[in-house]
């Protein structure tokens, strides 16, 4: 493949990883978790091209087959299961009463 696409994949990997990290530590709320762990798939599935395609990178994209399923599960449960907890999804947790 290319090794201009390649680069562009592992860059795009590792930056969207960094924006969904930062989106998920913000904790706006459960959208707006479910939008990073969107992007999260995104960069594993770069991750995963790069990897099998990047001589001696096999490592990470084994790691990002598992954080596939991970990320997975987070899109289901954030985004895509009718038994969510919180119906509105977008509010953030409200801080407790201090006595």
């Amino acid at each position: 493949m290319n090794e201009a696409v390649l680069t562009g994949l592992q860059y795009y990997g590792a930056i969207a990883a960094t924006i969904a990290a930062l989106l998920v530590s913000l904790d706006l709320g459960r959208r707006w978790t479910g939008y990073a762990m969107v992007v999260f798939v995104t960069s594993s599935l770069a991750l995963i091209v790069w990897g099998f395609l990047q001589p001696d990178s096999e490592g990470i994209g084994m790691q990002n087959v598992v954080l596939l399923v991970i990320n997975g599960v987070g899109v289901w449960r954030y985004l895509l299961s009718p038994h969510r907890k919180d119906a509105a999804g977008d509010r953030p947790h409200e801080p407790a009463p201090v006595a």
